[in-house]
Order: C-alpha cells, then sequence, then structure tokens
C-alpha cells in the first residue's frame, strides 16, 4: 500500500511551489508494479488559504490537482476553518471543505469549475480512513492556535484507537493531526496542547500508534518520542507542500544537531528540511510475519529552477510495525 501526504498546499500568493509538488508527485506514478503506485493523496489541511472560502477551492485545490491520479482525502488545518471577520455574511466555518470532501455523495460540484474531479465522501471533518494496510485516524484540532481538541472529538478519538487496536495485527495505526505536537521552527513552533491531548489519550487507552503526521508548519521535521513503555513512535511535519512561504528552523537561538534530544523529554529530531518544498510517499508493505512501513520525504525544484529536474529524495526511515522500532535508512 502506498501513499502519498503533505499539508499547506494552498497557493494564495504565488501558485507555483504548489504546481511543482504536484507535477512530482504525478510523476510517482505508472511505475511497472501497480501496486507501486499511490492509492490516494492524504491531505494534512490547510487546502486553501487564508479563510477557507468556496471562490478560492478552485484556483487553489481543483485546478492545481486536476491531473492527479489518484482520490484526495483529507484532515482541515485551522485556515480551512477560519472566517474571514470583515466578511458582511459570513459562510459557517467549514461549510467550503465539507462541500468539497464530506459530501453525502459523490458528485461535480459549481466550486470545482472544468475540473473533472468530484466531491469525497468523507463522514465528518474528523474521521477514520480504513485503507488496505492500516487505519488513519484523521482528527480536526479547530482554528485556535496550536489547536484545540473538544470533548466529542476526544470521545471519538479514544474510540477509534481502541478499534484500531483490535486491527493491529493486520493494519498499521496513523495518526493525523493539523497542528503539530513537535516542531522547532521559528514562526509557529511546537503544540503543548497537541501533546498534552495524545500523550493522555494513548495512556489512557494504552494504545501507541505507528505513526503521528501533521501540517501547519511549513517545512519537513522528523522527531521519535520513546514512551516510558518502550513504544519508539515518530512525529513528522510535512507542511511544505505548496503555501509559498517557508518556515525556517530554529537555527539561530540553539544550535542544531542531528539527532538532536535537548528540546523535548524523550524526544529526538532526527532530519529536517526548511528550504525547499516536497512531500512524503508512505509504503506499508506486509510480508509473512513481518510488517513494514517505509517513509521517504522529497524536496522539489525551486520555481526558479528547471521544473523538469527529479524531485530529490531527503529523509528515508523504516518502521518496523512488529517490534515498534524506527531505523534511519538515509538522510542528507
Amino acid at each position: 500500500m502506498v501513499f502519498q501526504t503533505a499539508g499547506d498546499t494552498g497557493a494564495i500568493k504565488d501558485p507555483k511551489p504548489q504546481h511543482i509538488v504536484n507535477r512530482k508527485m504525478e510523476e510517482q506514478f505508472g511505475c511497472k508494479k501497480k501496486e507501486d503506485n499511490p492509492l490516494f493523496f492524504y491531505h494534512l489541511g490547510d487546502v486553501v488559504y487564508y479563510y477557507g472560502e468556496e471562490k478560492e477551492y478552485f484556483n487553489q485545490f481543483f485546478e492545481p490537482y486536476i491531473n492527479y491520479h489518484a482520490p484526495i482525502f483529507a484532515i482541515p488545518g485551522n485556515h480551512d476553518g477560519d472566517i474571514d471577520p470583515t466578511d458582511s455574511a459570513p459562510p459557517k466555518s467549514l461549510s467550503a471543505f465539507t462541500k468539497a470532501f464530506c459530501d453525502t455523495k459523490s458528485r461535480t460540484l459549481k466550486i470545482a469549475g472544468e475540473a473533472q474531479r468530484t466531491s469525497m465522501i468523507q463522514p465528518n471533518v474528523f474521521w477514520t480512513l480504513q485503507a488496505p494496510l492500516a487505519n488513519m485516524i484523521g482528527l480536526y484540532s479547530n482554528v485556535p492556535s496550536g489547536g484545540a481538541i473538544k470533548k466529542d472529538q476526544h470521545d471519538w478519538f479514544i474510540g477509534e484507537l481502541k478499534a484500531a487496536e483490535a486491527e493491529r495485527q493486520h493494519k498499521a495505526i496513523i495518526v493525523t493531526i493539523h497542528h503539530p505536537p513537535y516542531s522547532i521552527d521559528n514562526f509557529h513552533g511546537a503544540s503543548d496542547a497537541m501533546q498534552k491531548f495524545l500523550d493522555k489519550a494513548f495512556e489512557e487507552t494504552g494504545v501507541y500508534p505507528d505513526l503521528v503526521l501533521s501540517g501547519h508548519v511549513h517545512n519537513y521535521q522528523r522527531f521519535t518520542k520513546t514512551y516510558s513503555s518502550g513504544h519508539q513512535l515518530p512525529y513528522i511535519v510535512a507542511g511544505a507542500g505548496g503555501y509559498w512561504h517557508l518556515h525556517n528552523v530554529d537555527t539561530k537561538a540553539k544550535p542544531i544537531y542531528v539527532p538532536n534530544n535537548s528540546f523535548f523529554p524523550n524526544v529526538i529530531l532526527e532530519e529536517f528540511n526548511d528550504n525547499r518544498h516536497g512531500f512524503m510517499r508512505i509504503t506499508i508493505e506486509k510480508k509473512g510475519k513481518t510488517r513494514t512501513l517505509k517513509g521517504e520525504y522529497f524536496t522539489v525544484p525551486r520555481p526558479q529552477e528547471s521544473w523538469s529536474a527529479p524531485a530529490e529524495l531527503v529523509d528515508y526511515f523504516s518502521i518496523d510495525l512488529v517490534k515498534r522500532t524506527v531505523s534511519n535508512i538515509k538522510q542528507h
């Protein structure tokens, strides 16, 4: 099972980075083995800037992915749910997102213009994708700075973790949430609220996922957190999917060492890239008694460089889904 993922793609000021990222994702189709082609693109939020408006969906979503060959799933980001305070007739929060992704049936939409991509039928703005080799539990961390999880979302998440654990022998457990629990960028930073929420949920259920994916911060960072139970859990920020402005890793106040464990208890920064846009390719494979998740992060050419240049693999890691351990295979 192969899929691609990134967040923060909305091209409100400069569409070129988003188009380059998408072009390089499209180039990963056409593999000789059918099973090597991505099954879908999983969007980590902030589909449309700045206020998730319907009028922006064609330019920032439907047109850029007009030739993308697979379904696109999504969780919302804070910009998808935010409301323009100057709007005299403000829409309901997430109204455009739900029209595009949470429809009751797949249909052609006016906001899609001439694009043929139809609406998705996700059941909610927080939901679980039951994929062939993984259960992907997608949270909506709402609009406030650092994110916020409401009571109904907490209760639902607890139930989904338990349900996913019952299928763990056959499926990986992946949690997605827009606001990153861990980040050392100098713009947004880490979310203490999301750290506490996830740690408490994992402790309450005794269920630790195999991977946590986030966006919000416009760069790539990969952390490994080791819990007292011994579980090694990668937390990944993959928010350089197309929004024009990238966020720098904070190298001024503190020198960055890779790996590094001086920022958060029991958390190591394994790798980062903050000077190019990019996307992830995740491969989950089951062979006999072994089950493996492999993560690859690709950066793409800058707009002023040749767009025909290939995407560059800058991080490659592997998770043994049986032993629950992480291996760093390739780093730059």
